[in-house]
């Protein structure tokens, strides 16, 4: 990540507007002593308001659309991250370009020229895997993942090994045969252990550990890949986690400035310590088009959160709330005749990105004018 994320937080914003808002109630009080001396009509929208220190602005209140956002950075990548682990004995002979995708039923690297071969799967190769004397002799994770593989890849149908089967039977061994054709090694019907590596996914290499010529040694790792699913991670600041959620929607602003859509798919629950005391926590979005974010890997990138939405809401800019003595919040009215009045009103959702507040419980309408300092 290319340092913190540029997130505001909540109570941050608050004292911000609070002190914004302190400064233009001072000056509201002094208007609000010479309504005596009404302005003259037409006055244009930027004026300087009699009795006021600065300058001011008068901003027609509308009823629209609004959206909360916050906007972080963020680094555009791919999903997952997988070490392979070689199980084979021998020499490597044969290693993966880096950026190179296998898929499924691809030789993944070869040791002594052998093939190893990439199949779907979350259990991991452990031993070797043949028929038993009894199909339930021979049962496990591993088999139900190489059973399934074997169905995808066309080496054996649904009827012959029915979906979710966990057996070794005859017609996987069969199936095996059909795969190790394909791979131009002796068709024994045994998937001996070193002969295949399952991986969640096709891989799309990132690095190679291992070297042409060298060792291939049982429990060493030989490459480390990714998915080939784009995904954006965001170090999002702890405190900002509960101000996220699974299914918000964001937009992605690429490295050439183009935007794309996405979804929040995860949102951490550890948090990670950082220099200086804070923490954070990682926000994984997919990409809606994952097409339209190119091939950039570890690529620095703008995400626009949209933390939440109203409809038809009555808005206001936050610069023109005023702090009351007594709590709350109002804006100021301008009114025809150049009278002036504040209008009490509760806060709604927050734009952070246009600097605009809904105004809720208000007599507040839209059309009137009321006042916002040039700040």
């Amino acid at each position: 990540m290319n340092g913190m994320p540029d997130v505001r937080r909540r109570h941050r914003r608050w004292a911000q507007w609070a002190a914004v808002a302190a400064v233009a109630l001072a000056a509201a009080a002094a208007a609000v002593m010479v309504i005596a001396k009404p302005f003259a009509s037409h006055k244009p929208s930027n004026f300087v308001v009699a009795g006021n220190a600065g300058q001011t602005s008068l901003y027609t209140v509308a009823r629209d659309d609004l959206s909360s956002q916050t906007q972080v950075s963020a680094t555009l990548g791919y999903a997952g991250s997988y070490t392979v682990v070689n199980q084979a004995q021998g020499t490597v002979t044969g290693l993966p370009m880096v950026g190179q995708v296998v898929s499924q039923g691809q030789v993944l690297y070869r040791v002594d020229g052998a093939p190893v071969v990439l199949l779907d799967g979350n259990t991991p190769a452990y031993r070797s895997l043949s028929q038993g004397a009894y199909a339930s002799e021979v049962t496990g994770a591993d088999v139900a993942e190489l059973n399934a593989d074997l169905v995808a890849l066309g080496y054996a149908t649904r009827a012959e090994i029915p979906a979710g089967s966990d057996q070794f039977t005859w017609w996987t061994t069969d199936a095996v045969e059909k795969l190790q054709k394909a791979l131009g090694v002796t068709e024994t019907g045994t998937l001996a252990l070193g002969q295949a590596v399952f991986l969640p996914s096709a891989a799309r290499v990132e690095t190679a550990s291992a070297t042409p010529g060298g060792p291939a040694q049982p429990g060493q790792p030989v490459l480390t890949a990714t998915s080939t699913a784009r995904q954006v991670s965001i170090a999002l600041d702890a405190d900002e986690q509960s101000e996220v959620s699974v299914g918000d929607k964001v937009t992605i602003t690429l490295p050439n400035n183009q935007t794309t859509p996405g979804v929040i798919s995860s949102v951490g629950a550890v948090a990670t310590a950082q220099p200086g005391g804070s923490s954070t926590i990682t926000v994984e979005v997919t990409p809606t088009d994952s097409t339209a974010t190119g091939t950039w890997d570890q690529a620095p990138v703008d995400v626009t959160i949209t933390t939440g939405s109203v409809s038809n809401a009555l808005v206001v800019p936050v610069d023109a709330l005023l702090a009351q003595s007594s709590g709350g919040y109002a804006v100021e009215v301008a009114s025809t005749g150049g009278i002036r009045r504040l209008v009490p009103v509760s806060l709604g959702l927050f734009d952070d990105a246009d600097g605009l507040v809904q105004v809720t419980r208000t007599s507040l309408a839209a059309g009137q004018q009321i006042v916002v300092p040039n700040l």
